[in-house]
């Protein structure tokens, strides 16, 4: 069976200067981290814009936000100009054709946070209003909310089923290093891996740790 070569996202992004890095090693996105209950990588919204403006067209930019309405991640996104929003808690209030209709063009992502046979119905049900799937391990039903970074690894049978069962993209989340990114892409098969912690090192991210994990995914060029 041929498995195609997954995208890289590149998340939890700083700086121009670890922008640059990914880009030059091969990722086709960026993940920048907007106000967050929790987790690593958070920047300023000024950053977000700084470091998104100065990146290829090319290059998707992906603005994190824990936001659940409608306009208050319209008015996120009018801040920080990137090309794909990524919703990483559930759309409270409003809809997903009301964020379009305010940003045409726009790419949607909306994050699944794998917990149990729940979420794969929560993905059929989200996935036709988004342009991708992205399947995390946080938990955001804990008192202080885990909406990404936590370095967890989830079920992939569960992610493998949730991919099987949508046509939309799915990215894949979640405690992914260079030691099981092989079989993260054999046994899920996502459009896209999404990297965050397991490419730092003290919080700074780790020329090693990127070159080492892309070694890996472009064996599948």
């Amino acid at each position: 069976m041929k498995i195609t070569k997954p995208k890289i996202k590149v998340c939890c992004i700083s700086s121009i200067e670890e922008a640059t890095f990914a880009i030059e090693a091969g990722a086709s996105a960026l993940g920048l981290v907007g106000e967050m209950p929790s987790g690593p990588g958070i920047i300023s919204d000024q950053l977000i814009q700084t470091i998104s403006q100065s990146i290829p067209p090319e290059i998707s930019s992906f603005l994190l936000t824990s936001k659940t309405s409608s306009k208050k991640i319209i008015a996120h996104h009018k801040k920080v100009k990137t090309s794909t929003i990524q919703i990483v808690d559930e759309l409270k209030e409003g809809t997903y054709e009301e964020i379009r209709a305010a940003i045409p063009h726009i790419n949607l992502v909306q994050v699944i946070h794998v917990v149990d046979e729940t979420s794969i119905k929560a993905a059929v049900k989200l996935s036709p209003y988004v342009d991708f799937i992205l399947l995390d391990s946080g938990n955001p039903n804990l008192k202080v909310k885990e909406l990404g970074g936590t370095g967890r690894v989830h079920d992939w049978e569960l992610s493998k089923k949730i991919r099987a069962e949508i046509s939309t993209p799915v990215f894949l989340a979640g405690g992914i290093t260079v030691s099981n990114a092989k079989t993260a892409i054999e046994q899920v098969q996502p459009y896209g891996l999404d990297l965050c912690s397991g490419l730092r090192t003290n919080g700074k991210l780790d020329k090693k740790k990127v070159l080492d994990v892309f070694e890996v995914v472009n064996r599948y060029a």
